[in-house]
C-alpha cells in the first residue's frame, strides 16, 4: 500500500477507535444536515436577507457550492473509484443507510469549502465564522465512517478551489475606494450649517426615510424633498441662487447627476448621501453610508473627480446607446435571485432575442453594434457587465461595444456573457478616448446617462467637463 494511502487509513482507524462522547449525537446530526447542501442552502437564505456583502457571499457561496457538487458527482467521483472504508469503530456512529457512490473525494466537504469559501470571498468575517463548521462537516465525515481523512481533505481542496475560480465571472469588488484627488475648497458646516440637501424619497428601500436621518445627523442643514413636480436640480438650483455654502443629495444616481450638474454650474461642493439602490458613485468614491458623508461635511474634507457629459448634460458614472440600459434593467431586478453573473447571461439573451442593432459612426468609424458603452473614467472587469471604477480621475472615457456584423452574434454574444470571455471575443471591443463623437445611421436614438434618459437625437458629443468637488473623508 502507498504510504500516503497506509497513512489514510490508520488516521481513519485512529479515528474510529475514539471513545464514544456526547459529540458523537452532534456530529451525526450535523452530517445529516449537510446532506445535499441542505444545511449550506439554509444558512445561504438567511444570509441573503441582508444587503451587501452577506447577500453576495451567499450567493458566490450557494453558486459555488452547485458547481462543486456537479464537478465532484458527476466528473470526479467516476474517474477515482476509490471504495468507501470498513468501519471498524462503535456501531451507534454509522449512518442508517452507507453511501455507495465512490468515496474520493467527499462531496459534503467540497460544499462546505465551496460555500464558506464564497462566503468569505465577499465578507470575511461571516466566512470565518462558519469555518469552524465546514471543518466540522468534513471531520464527521470520517467520524461516521464513510470517508477517509484523504477524501476530506482532497473535497476541501476542490471546493474553495471551485469558489475562488468563480472570480473569473464575477469579480470580487475591491474594498479600496478609487483613486480620487485632494482638494482644499470645501468648507466645515457644523450641524450642516450652510448646507442644503436635497432627498428624493423615491430611491432606495421602502421602509427607509433618509430625510429623518439627516436631519438627526445634520440638524441645521435645510432638508428638502422632491416631488413630481419639483426635481433635485430645482431644489438645489434655488439654493444656490440663495447663497448656500454646499449643496447635498440623498438619492439614486440619477438624482447624484441632477445635483452635480447644479454643483458644477454653481462651483459649489457636494455632499453625496447614500440613499439609492445601487449607488455606484457613492461606492466608488468611498460613501458607503450616510455617516461617512455626514463626517466630510462636519470636517471640511473634500476630493475632486472625474465629470463627462453627452451633448452638454454631465454625468458621473456611465452612457449608452443600444440595448444597453433594458440589459442593466433586467439584469438588476434578477441579479437578488440568481446572482450578478447569471442575471447578467439571462438578461442578454432576453434583450439581444428580441432588439435590434443600430449602425454608428463612432469617431468616424462604421459600426453596427447591439451596444455602445461610455464610461466616465476606465471601468472593471472588462466586457458587458463594468463594475467599478479604480481611478477617478484618469482623465478617459471608457468605450466598449458589443458588434452586431458577426455571423451569429446573439449566439456568440451570450454564450461569451455566459462563460465571462466576453472582453477576449471578436464580438467585444474597447478603447478610451478624451473625447468622442458618435453618428447614429439608424435614425434618432435615446441616450441613457446614469438611469436617466435623454430625448432623441442623430449626434452625441461625449467629453469631460472640470472636476467636481465632493465632501468626502480619505484620511481614515
Amino acid at each position: 500500500m502507498p504510504p500516503a494511502r497506509n497513512l489514510d487509513a490508520r488516521l481513519h482507524a485512529f479515528i474510529g477507535g475514539l471513545p464514544s462522547s456526547p459529540a458523537d449525537r452532534w456530529l451525526y446530526r450535523l452530517t445529516t444536515a449537510a446532506n445535499h447542501g441542505r444545511l449550506w442552502l439554509a444558512i445561504g437564505g438567511l444570509l441573503a436577507l441582508r444587503r451587501g456583502g452577506l447577500r453576495r457571499g451567499a450567493l458566490r457561496g450557494a453558486g459555488s457550492m452547485a458547481i462543486t457538487s456537479a464537478l465532484v458527482n458527476a466528473v470526479l467521483k467516476t474517474l477515482f473509484r476509490r471504495g468507501r472504508p470498513v468501519h471498524s469503530g462503535h456501531p451507534d456512529r454509522l449512518l442508517r443507510r452507507s453511501p455507495t457512490s465512490s468515496s474520493f473525494p467527499s462531496g459534503h466537504s467540497a460544499s462546505a469549502a465551496a460555500f464558506v469559501t464564497g462566503l468569505a470571498m465577499e465578507s470575511l468575517p461571516a466566512g470565518a465564522a462558519l469555518a469552524p463548521v465546514g471543518l466540522a462537516v468534513g471531520y464527521s465525515r470520517v467520524h461516521v465512517g464513510v470517508h477517509y481523512p484523504g477524501d476530506v481533505a482532497a473535497g476541501f481542496a476542490v471546493g474553495a478551489g471551485v469558489a475562488a475560480a468563480t472570480q473569473h465571472w464575477w469579480r470580487v469588488r475591491p474594498t479600496d475606494p478609487a483613486r480620487v484627488r485632494p482638494a482644499s475648497t470645501a468648507p466645515a458646516l457644523p450641524d450642516g450649517e450652510g448646507l442644503t440637501v436635497a432627498v428624493n424619497p423615491r430611491s432606495g428601500p421602502d421602509d427607509y426615510d433618509p430625510a429623518e436621518d439627516i436631519r438627526r445627523l445634520l440638524p441645521r442643514a435645510q432638508v428638502l424633498e422632491t416631488t413630481e413636480e419639483t426635481g433635485v436640480d430645482e431644489l438645489l438650483g434655488t439654493a444656490a441662487r440663495d447663497g448656500a455654502r454646499a449643496l447635498g443629495v440623498a438619492g439614486g444616481d440619477g438624482s447624484v447627476a441632477a445635483a452635480a450638474a447644479v454643483a458644477l454650474e454653481h462651483g459649489l461642493p457636494l455632499a453625496v448621501i447614500p440613499a439609492g439602490t445601487l449607488d455606484h458613485f457613492a461606492r466608488d468614491v468611498g460613501l458607503l453610508t450616510p455617516t461617512d458623508a455626514v463626517d466630510a461635511v462636519l470636517a471640511g474634507e473634500a476630493v475632486t473627480v472625474d465629470v463627462a457629459e453627452v451633448n452638454g448634460t454631465p454625468f458621473l458614472n456611465t452612457s449608452s446607446i443600444g440595448a444597453y440600459p433594458e440589459m442593466v434593467r433586467r439584469r438588476d431586478r434578477l441579479a437578488g435571485r440568481l446572482g450578478k453573473w447569471l442575471a447578467l447571461t439571462v438578461a442578454a439573451a432576453q434583450v439581444l432575442r428580441t432588439g435590434t442593432p443600430v449602425e454608428l459612426d463612432v469617431d468616424g468609424h462604421r459600426l453596427r453594434v447591439w451596444i455602445l458603452f461610455v464610461g466616465n473614467c476606465l471601468y472593471t472587469p472588462r466586457g458587458l457587465s463594468p463594475a467599478w471604477r479604480p481611478r477617478l480621475e484618469d482623465g478617459l472615457l471608457d468605450v466598449q461595444y458589443l458588434r452586431a456584423d458577426l455571423r451569429f452574434g446573439r449566439t456568440r454574444a451570450v454564450l461569451a456573457t455566459l462563460l465571462g470571455v466576453s472582453e477576449h471575443t471578436r464580438c467585444y471591443g474597447k478603447f478610451q478616448a478624451r473625447e468622442l463623437a458618435v453618428v447614429s445611421r439608424s435614425g434618432p436614438q435615446r441616450v441613457a446617462y446614469d438611469g436617466e434618459m435623454g430625448a432623441p437625437a442623430t449626434e452625441f458629443r461625449f467629453g469631460k467637463r472640470p472636476p467636481l468637488t465632493v465632501y468626502c473623508c480619505r484620511s481614515r
